[in-house]
């Protein structure tokens, strides 16, 4: 027996009904309070900007406290918002979700707020679009695209054609051919946003490359124009009997990306969008879905539980195996699917504006936003399990510091750029470890920015491309090899990325190119006369994640600026505070490396306390005297050993303070949370804990001193961990 075609939807939205709407005039926006009528506090409720923000109060509440519960099963921040918004909706709350959230006309004043937001948060995604990508892909990537694209949309097709009916309205065809369409598409934001949240971004599967800008403040009149003509644009097109988010996405993809204007445009308005307007929006549109809908009449449903899950197949597997012939790892390629597969709040807006145009009926809505928010929950969740780049890259990983490198061989050294004036303090130090043509220095330059006005991070090799991006940070390296031909190797990059994720373009780049040593700038700096000027969070954050994670030994460099290059016009003066441990003995490998030069006069100062005379405790403590043996029997002419007693950390105070200005450089090991008779009492004092006690004393804005130090910590990561 034929199945019956549904009539098509009335043109009025409560159909032949007579329904009374009262609407006060002129409409009540403020309250005038509960207190000026106690006896009926509910006489706010009439007012629609009280009423608005319980509304938000309420979605806002209600997402994160499910985003707390899930998050630790896997579930994202936007699988959550859809949750809390079937949980807010009629089917569940009933009566209560119409006293909660109300209505005039069918139509809530939140829905307002919401669509209001998503406009902006369109306008923001197109502003962080880079179109010039597109014409630097890849054949593997073009492919893919393709293959992503094309093959689900057949499948689609032919279980359209299965259910299509001679006698289907018009209706019911579009709205079929339009869930195929949407179903078959990858949405460039909704990938960029499980890629964040998944902290992949910055992984394989997550970079490109791009050409970086010019940073320049952009006046807040512009913004607020650049704004007002995208509304503009949003009204000409909904005159024009077209979705207004049209309007506003194709200005934002105008504007340029990146800096200035487009990163002061994301920097403007992506925090209060995607933290206040986005969940809004993903929690209303789903408030429309009903569960039980589809389940009452399976039967009457099946096209629409038939085609989602044909397209996600065929998008799954040809993007697999598409990828998977291109020579991409298994596990990798299986990932890859999967996000290629993912859905979110693009698509969900989609369907319910296709709802609000009356293109398909709230029974598909519920069907289809259903299926995102299953998407939404497990893929992530699989790719997870199934993707941890650095994890793979650690397993079989071998020690990289410097104790273990053999004597004639080349020295592998990353050497991070934040600042311009961190370029010439880290050459210094660079050159002062004294290339030969036996053992030659390889420095990997890597220029760190904070990603701003786009949706993907970027990384480019300068050194294959010197056409691409800004160079000019990188003169000083070439110089430096230059002056050091046939000694040094420069090779110079630029990675722009979230600050939360920098550390992953740094141990991508310790892995890969195989760097046993990475030189990090301090957060702070000073005044060339001496005095503290100014600190920065991103790059102590970042010192912080590189030191508990590194896969190989780090050195920080605190720039007090008492000479720069001197060494090569006189005598350069290097003192090494050695107590004991790992950390100590790296950062004394280091020094005598540096104590190659003939120029370099290097003094070794020993800690030990009355307990250590002639007692050998352990391990370390015979590897300690082992490495102080050679420099205490005067083996190399201008190395220098003294021996000085402490026994608590007062005395080694007063030691550093009376002998830090006989030197241009101090090296020390960290000794993070070694305890040590020399160090005690010390550690309650710490102001920068990364630094360890003996690098925080001679960092401190408290010593009076020019001299600058270097913090080093030997590579000690435990694999497991990762």
């Amino acid at each position: 027996m034929a199945e019956a075609p549904s009539p098509p939807p009335h043109p009025l939205p409560c159909g032949n009904e007579t329904i009374e709407v009262c609407i006060t005039l002129p409409p009540k926006v403020n309250s005038a309070g509960i207190w000026e009528n106690p006896t009926s506090p509910s006489e706010i409720f009439r007012s629609s900007l009280p009423v608005l923000e319980i509304e938000m109060l309420v979605v806002f509440f209600v997402t994160h406290l499910i985003y707390v519960i899930l998050k630790p099963l896997g579930v994202t921040f936007f699988a959550s918002q859809m949750f809390a918004g079937i949980m807010l909706g009629p089917a569940v709350l009933g009566r209560v979700h119409d006293k909660m959230f109300t209505k005039e006309l069918d139509f809530g004043i939140i829905d307002s707020a919401a669509t209001f937001g998503f406009a902006i948060f369109l306008f923001v995604m197109g502003v962080k679009m880079d179109f010039n990508m597109a014409f630097r892909t890849t054949r593997r990537a073009t492919m893919i695209g393709i293959v992503s694209l094309l093959f689900p949309f057949v499948a689609g097709l032919i279980v359209y054609e299965a259910y299509k009916k001679p006698d289907e309205i018009l209706t019911l065809r579009m709205e079929r051919l339009m869930g195929i369409t949407i179903e078959s598409v990858t949405a460039f934001s909704v990938v960029a946003y499980l890629l964040s949240e998944l902290k992949i971004v910055n992984s394989e599967l997550g970079t490109t490359g791009s050409i970086i800008g010019i940073h320049k403040p952009i006046k807040g009149a512009h913004i607020v124009i650049i704004m007002m003509l995208a509304f503009l644009c949003g009204v000409f097109t909904h005159w024009h009997n077209e979705s207004p988010f049209i309007g506003v996405f194709l200005f934002g993809c105008a504007v340029p990306d990146g800096p200035p204007l487009g990163s002061a445009l994301v920097d403007k308005f992506e925090c209060f969008v995607n933290g206040v307007f986005l969940p809004i929006y993903v929690t209303t549109s789903t408030m429309r879905v009903d569960p039980i809908v589809t389940v009452a009449d399976p039967f009457a449903r099946k096209f629409s539980f038939v085609f989602p899950i044909l397209t996600f197949l065929a998008k799954f597997i040809f993007c697999f195996v598409a990828s998977f012939w291109n020579m991409m790892p298994l596990r990798d390629s299986l990932a890859f699917a999967l996000i290629m597969c993912s859905k979110g709040v693009v698509e969900l807006a989609y369907f319910s504006s296709l709802r609000d145009n009356k293109m398909i009926s709230n029974e598909t809505l519920s069907v289809l936003a259903l299926f995102i928010l299953v998407k939404a929950t497990v893929i992530p969740i699989l790719v997870k399990y199934l993707y941890d780049p650095i994890s793979r890259k650690y397993t079989g990983y071998q020690n990289r510091n410097l104790m273990h490198l053999k004597p004639n061989v080349e020295l592998r050294i990353l050497a991070c750029i934040h600042r311009p004036e961190h370029v010439q303090a880290l050459i210094d130090v660079l050159d002062i470890t004294y290339p030969t043509k036996e053992s030659p220095n390889f420095v990997y330059a890597l220029h760190l920015i904070q990603l701003a006005g786009r949706a993907s991070p970027i990384f480019i090799a300068h050194h294959e491309n010197r056409a691409v991006g800004s160079f000019e940070n990188f003169v000083a390296f070439n110089h430096y090899e230059q002056n050091n031909w046939g000694l040094v190797k420069v090779n110079a990059f630029t990675a722009i990325s979230p600050p939360k994720l920098m550390h992953e373009d740094i141990f991508n780049m310790v892995l890969d190119k195989q760097i046993s040593f990475i030189l990090l700038p301090f957060h702070r700096k000073w005044c060339i006369e001496g005095s503290f000027e100014a600190e920065n969070n991103v790059i102590r954050n970042l010192n912080r994640n590189v030191l508990d994670r590194a896969p190989c030994s780090i050195g920080i460099l605190v720039d007090r600026r008492r000479k720069l290059s001197s060494f090569r016009s006189s005598s350069y003066f290097i003192g090494m505070l050695f107590i004991g441990g790992k950390d100590d003995r790296e950062a004394l490998t280091l020094a005598k490396r540096m104590a190659r030069n003939p120029r370099v006069k290097l003094t070794v100062i020993h800690l030990f306390s009355e307990n250590d005379r002639g007692n050998v405790k352990d391990w370390d403590t015979m590897l300690d005297a082992e490495i102080l043996k050679g420099i205490k029997q005067n083996e190399v002419s201008n190395i220098n050993y003294v021996g000085e007693l402490s026994n608590n950390g007062t005395q080694t105070a007063t030691i550093i303070r009376a002998i830090v200005d006989d030197f241009d450089l101090m090296i020390v090991g960290r000794r993070y949370r070694m305890d040590s008779i020399q160090t005690k009492g010390l550690t309650e004092w710490s102001e920068f804990p990364e630094l360890g006690v003996i690098g925080d004393i001679l960092s401190s804005s408290d010593l009076d001193t020019r001299v600058s130090v270097l913090v080093v910590q030997q590579h000690h990561v435990d694999v497991g961990r990762h």
